[in-house]
C-alpha cells in the first residue's frame, strides 16, 4: 500500500485534513478534531458532522450556508502550504515528474528542496521502494520543508533524506537515476550530478531567467558528458464553461519558469557534433562561452559549423 493512502480514501477520520468550499469557490482547509467547530462568518460547522462520513458531502453552517466537503489534493495542498522560498507550481512539478521520468523505486537527486512543493510529487513518484535525496542550502527553508513534506503524508516519509548543505560541495554523492535542480546557479552543480547520475540518467534543471537557461545550456554542453540540452516552458489557460458560453477564461497562468533535460551519457562516449547551423549572432564575438563542435577540436566558426 502506497504511503499515506490510508489518510486519503474512505469515511473523515479524526486528523484528516477536509477541505470545505463554499457557493462562491472559497476554500478553506481544517483538521478534523473531536467536538470542535469551524467557525465562518455564516456560523459553526460541527467536526463531529464530517467524521465518519464520506467524501463528497455538504454540510450546511448554522445560518444556512451550504459547504462542500472533500480531501484536498497534492495542487491544493502546494498552493496553501507555508512557504520559504517560492513553490514549484503544480504544472511545472507535473511536468518535471514526467521529463525526469520518475518512476516507481526510483533513486533522485534534489537541489534545492524549498519549501517541499516539488519534493512530495517526486516521493509519490518514487512510491515506497524509491529514495529522494534533497540538499538545500538554508536550514530556515529545510525547516519549512520537512514540516510541509510530513504534514502532507501524515508522518515522516522513509523514502526521503534531507541535507542542510550545498550539493556543489559533496564529495561522495549518492548513486541516482534521476536529478533535479531548483536552484539558482545549477551549473556548479554540474560535476556532482555527473557523478552520482547512472550513464542513461535523466538531469531536469528548473530556471526563472534565460540567461539562467543559457549559461546552464552551455555548461552541460562544454562538461561533455550529456545529451544535446532540450528546453521548455509550461503553459496554462483555464477555460470559462457555462452553457454556450464557452470560452478562455482573461487570466492565465504564464510563465512560472523553463525546464531543460538532457540525459547522462555513458564515461568516455563523445556526443556527435551537431549538423545544424547556429543562429547568426548566436556565437558572435561577445560570446564568451563554448561554441558547437569545440570538444572535438573542430572549427567552431560560425562560417565553418556544417550545415
Amino acid at each position: 500500500m502506497t504511503l499515506g493512502a490510508e489518510q486519503r480514501r474512505g469515511v473523515f477520520r479524526i486528523g484528516d485534513r477536509v477541505q470545505l468550499t463554499d457557493p462562491k469557490g472559497r476554500l478553506h482547509t481544517i483538521t478534523l478534531v473531536a467536538g470542535q467547530a469551524f467557525h465562518t462568518s455564516r456560523g459553526a460547522i460541527s467536526h463531529d458532522d464530517l467524521i465518519g462520513k464520506p467524501e463528497g458531502i455538504v454540510v450546511t453552517a448554522a445560518a444556512g450556508m451550504q459547504y462542500l466537503a472533500l480531501r484536498p489534493l497534492l495542487v491544493d495542498f502546494v498552493l496553501s502550504m507555508p512557504r520559504g522560498a517560492t513553490v514549484v507550481y503544480p504544472k511545472d512539478s507535473a511536468q518535471i515528474v514526467a521529463l525526469a521520468d520518475v518512476y516507481p523505486g526510483s533513486r533522485v537527486l534534489e537541489a534545492g528542496a524549498g519549501s517541499g512543493a516539488l519534493t512530495c510529487s517526486l516521493l509519490r513518484a518514487t512510491g515506497e521502494t524509491g529514495h529522494v535525496y534533497s540538499y538545500e542550502r538554508r536550514p530556515e527553508f529545510a525547516e519549512i520543508a520537512a514540516a510541509n513534506v510530513e504534514r502532507y503524508f501524515g508522518q515522516s516519509h522513509p523514502g526521503w533524506h534531507l541535507e542542510v548543505g550545498d550539493l556543489a560541495e559533496v564529495s561522495s554523492p549518492p548513486e541516482v537515476d534521476r536529478a533535479v535542480l531548483d536552484m539558482l546557479s545549477p551549473w556548479e552543480c554540474i560535476p556532482v550530478v555527473a557523478a552520482a547520475l547512472l550513464p542513461g540518467g535523466v538531469l531536469t534543471g528548473y530556471v526563472a531567467t534565460t540567461t539562467q537557461l543559457s549559461r546552464l545550456a552551455e555548461s552541460l554542453r562544454a562538461d561533455g558528458r550529456w545529451t544535446e540540452p532540450a528546453a521548455q516552458e509550461v503553459i496554462v489557460r483555464t477555460w470559462h464553461l457555462e452553457g454556450l458560453a464557452v470560452r478562455p477564461d482573461h487570466r492565465m497562468i504564464g510563465h512560472t519558469g523553463f525546464l531543460l533535460t538532457v540525459r547522462r551519457l555513458a564515461d568516455g562516449t563523445v556526443l556527435p557534433a551537431k549538423r545544424t547551423r547556429p543562429s547568426k549572432g548566436s556565437y558572435g564575438d561577445e560570446y564568451s562561452g563554448p561554441r558547437p563542435g569545440e570538444r572535438l577540436g573542430l572549427d567552431t566558426t560560425e562560417s565553418s559549423v556544417p550545415g
